[in-house]
């Protein structure tokens, strides 16, 4: 079990690598083209709503509130059940959907004034985050909807084209940026176009897929039926309480807004280093993860339960740590290599890496949230992760007052990270405590080696890499002397681990 769900996942693996690596080109580019300032600015808050949007519904979110609803009904019913049960649940949800994405193209002005109400005080600025958002916001529905196809597609197994599908949006506003800004009087609005362009791209990708399943849906509205009831009710708290990091992250912004001109950029482009390792095994973790735990729920197997979940942790931990270091000790030439061309200068350097620190201290945190939750939204039990989200936004919110002063952007940054913390924590001990999670044994063992292969990279980084030697480089000399110091460090973890007695069997299930 635990080999075909270490498959599963680096297939979602890759294709998410595939998708952060042009993720990594387009913001170079936009970086290089459009640089930090008024304008970014205004484009980079009005791109939170359907970035956020893209992490909560494309990146699971919607799965939590759907997959276990799917799964029962699988073992429960015959495939004609099953899909009218898909039928219905995507009429009803894109009735829903299109009513909600009017509305945010409506009251667009009072998002704005909600997400960055530092940005009301510069009227160019607010009108311009305004008319961007109102051109994204449809993407609300497209995402939502390949959320909804690609939730099928996991729940039978077929992980690799909803992992692919995130590539076109990178691609759309790459392309975007290239040919259509040039030719408009204000170029950033350009890549809100891309944006949009890329909802329809996405959705229309995952149709031949459901065609060869022949389970594409014929949309029927009913919202009287039990199993829609049943999805709809899970949803709402199912995103909230997968969803808190992100939710911090608006509020980053939010109060960024108040801040030195470049302070949202800053924090949107650590807050992009962060999510390359988050996205790459978070969220393959999560993606591969909840439809196992779901058929194991459905089955009444808890022990097979506890066992995905353990794997699922035990993973986090063994790529986590080292992710974590590379991303605090090499933060500056990491962004001095991707971002600094042009117009993002060595002071922007600076300053985002600062923020990204501070980001990466919650790394582990983000990532034991996306297989946390899951143990909770799979038994269909939603009300203790949102209640446990609920605690740690306040812990967030505390924080942001009380480290804004003395540490400005990055201060932001590490509330949220110890938020995550404070949340992952609260997770864990719900499930010791009701036994639903049970520790394999060998987890003293494999965490010593793990912490010590971590001292081995740390000492490495701390001793060869001087922080100011990319200042002075040219391009190609940052990319080929980051690309040997994250290998050589890589080199000494693994090879700390193996030589501390690793082997591939400590991650597959045991007996407890």
């Amino acid at each position: 079990m635990s080999r075909r769900l270490f498959k599963s996942t680096m297939v979602v693996s890759s294709m998410t690598l595939i998708s952060r690596l042009l993720g990594f080109v387009r913001d170079m580019l936009i970086a290089r083209l459009f640089g930090v300032d008024v304008a970014t600015d205004a484009f980079f808050v009005a791109f939170k709503v359907p970035n956020f949007l893209r992490r909560l519904f494309a990146e699971g979110a919607f799965a939590h509130a759907f997959v276990p609803v799917l799964s029962n009904c699988k073992e429960q019913g015959s495939l004609v059940a099953l899909k009218l049960f898909i039928d219905k649940t995507a009429g009803t949800l894109a009735v829903c959907l299109l009513l909600m994405t009017l509305a945010g193209i409506v009251f667009a002005p009072l998002l704005i004034l909600l997400l960055a109400p530092g940005f009301s005080w510069q009227g160019t600025q607010h009108d311009l985050s305004v008319l961007m958002l109102q051109i994204t916001f449809p993407y609300l529905l497209f995402i939502s909807l390949t959320a909804f196809a690609g939730s099928i597609l996991n729940a039978h197994s077929k992980f690799a084209i909803p992992a692919l599908t995130p590539v076109f949006l990178n691609i759309c506003m790459i392309g975007t940026a290239i040919w259509l800004a040039p030719l408009m009087a204000t170029p950033v609005v350009a890549l809100a176009w891309g944006v949009f362009i890329a909802g329809i791209v996405q959705l229309l990708f995952q149709i031949p897929s459901l065609i060869s399943l022949g389970l594409l849906p014929r949309p029927r509205i009913d919202f009287q039926d039990t199993g829609v009831k049943r999805v709809l009710g899970l949803m709402l708290p199912a995103m909230f309480s997968v969803s808190i990091t992100q939710i911090n992250l608006l509020l980053d912004t939010l109060v960024a807004s108040f801040l030195t001109v470049g302070s949202v950029s800053w924090l949107y482009y650590s807050d992009r280093l962060v999510e390359f390792p988050l996205g790459i095994l978070g969220l393959a973790l999560g993606t591969v993860i909840l439809p196992n735990l779901a058929s194991h729920h459905a089955t009444e197997d808890s022990t097979g339960f506890s066992h995905a979940l353990d794997w699922g942790l035990r993973l986090v931990v063994l790529v986590g740590m080292p992710a974590t270091i590379g991303l605090f000790m090499l933060a500056e030439p990491m962004l001095s290599t991707l971002f600094q061309y042009k117009e993002f200068g060595v002071n922007d350097v600076h300053l985002s890496g600062q923020s990204l620190r501070a980001y990466s201290v919650g790394l582990l945190g983000y990532l034991l949230i996306k297989v946390l939750v899951p143990a909770f939204t799979a038994r269909q039990e939603v009300k203790i992760p949102v209640r446990y989200g609920s605690y740690a936004m306040g812990v967030s919110l505390a924080l942001n007052v009380l480290l804004v002063f003395p540490l400005a952007h990055a201060g932001l940054a590490l509330a949220t990270s110890l938020g995550a913390f404070f949340n992952a924590a609260l997770l864990l001990n719900k499930l010791f405590k009701d036994k639903v999670y049970q520790p394999a044994t060998g987890w003293l063992l494999f965490f010593s080696r793990v912490l010590l292969a971590s001292a081995a990279m740390t000492a490495i980084l701390y001793y060869c890499v001087d922080a100011n030697w990319w200042s002075n480089w040219s391009s190609s000399e940052r990319i080929i002397n980051l690309l040997k110091w994250i290998s050589i460090s890589m080199m000494v973890y693994v090879v700390t681990l193996l030589l501390t007695g690793l082997k591939l069997r400590h991650l597959t299930f045991q007996k407890t």
